[in-house]
C-alpha cells in the first residue's frame, strides 16, 4: 500500500475532534496520552488537538498532496458525496447531523480547519505520508492509536491478511488500538470481525467489541479496542 496513489481516486472527507470522541470513546487522559491517528484524511483533529497542546501523529497517503491538491479534489466530490448520502438517507441515523446539508456543512468546516493547519503541521512532521501495513515508526512510539474510517470499513477493498498485518504493526508502535467503525461501507458488519477477534484473543490480547456514543451508519456505534 505504499503511495502509489491517484488523487483522483480519493474522496477527502473530514471528522471533527468532538467525532473522534464520540467515535473512540476518548476521555480526557485518553486526549493527553501520544496519539497516532490512522487514516485521518482531512480531519481537523490534529488541528484542534494541536491548538488544545496535545500531541498527534496523523498519517495517511494522502498526505502525499499539497494543501491546495486536496482542497481542489474536496471541490470536486464534494457534491457528489452529499448527492449519494441524500440518495441513501434511508442508510444512516440523522442524530448528530439533521440531514445531508448540515452533515456536509460539518464536513466543509472540518476540511477548511484540516487545510489551515495542514502545511505548518507537516513541516513539524504531524502529517506524515504513510500507510498500512508498515510504518516507519519505533517500538511502542505512541501510547494510543485510533484508526478512522479504514480497516473493516473498506473490507471489500482490503483483504484479511492485510487487516491482520496492520492491526500487528500498529500493536507495534502502540499499546492500546481502537478502530471505528465495524461495518463495511454497505452497513453490514465486516466478516473480517470475528477471524480479527479470535486471532488476537489466541494469542493473548484483551479484545473487546464496546458500544460509543457516536451512530451515523445505522448500527454502527460500536468500535473494536485492542490491549495488551
Amino acid at each position: 500500500m505504499r503511495s502509489q496513489m491517484k488523487l483522483n481516486e480519493v474522496v477527502p472527507w473530514g471528522r471533527t475532534l468532538e467525532e473522534y470522541k464520540l467515535m473512540f470513546n476518548l476521555s480526557e487522559a485518553d486526549l493527553n496520552t501520544k496519539i497516532l491517528g490512522c487514516g485521518d484524511g482531512p480531519a481537523s483533529f490534529n488541528a484542534e488537538m494541536t491548538e488544545l497542546g496535545c500531541s498527534v501523529v496523523s498519517i495517511d497517503p494522502i498526505y502525499e498532496f499539497s494543501a491546495a491538491q486536496i482542497e481542489q479534489r474536496v471541490r470536486e466530490t464534494y457534491e457528489t458525496v452529499v448527492s449519494q448520502v441524500k440518495q441513501n438517507a434511508h442508510r444512516y441515523i440523522w442524530k448528530n447531523f439533521h440531514h445531508a446539508d448540515e452533515l456536509g456543512e460539518a464536513r466543509l468546516a472540518a476540511m477548511k480547519k484540516f487545510l489551515w493547519d495542514y502545511e505548518k503541521g507537516k513541516a513539524v512532521g504531524r502529517y506524515l505520508n504513510q500507510s498500512l501495513p508498515s510504518l516507519e515508526f519505533a517500538n511502542h512510539q505512541f501510547e494510543l492509536c485510533v484508526c478512522s474510517h479504514l480497516l473493516f470499513l473498506y473490507s471489500e477493498q482490503l483483504s484479511l491478511d492485510l487487516h491482520m498485518d496492520s492491526i500487528h504493526e500498529l500493536l507495534r508502535v502502540a499499546p492500546e488500538i481502537r478502530i471505528f467503525p465495524l461495518l463495511k461501507l454497505d452497513g453490514e458488519t465486516s466478516p473480517y470481525l470475528e477471524p480479527v477477534i479470535q486471532e488476537l484473543s489466541s494469542k493473548g490480547f484483551k479484545v473487546q467489541v464496546k458500544p460509543v456514543a457516536y451512530e451515523f451508519q445505522k448500527d454502527g456505534n460500536q468500535m473494536l479496542q485492542i490491549n495488551w
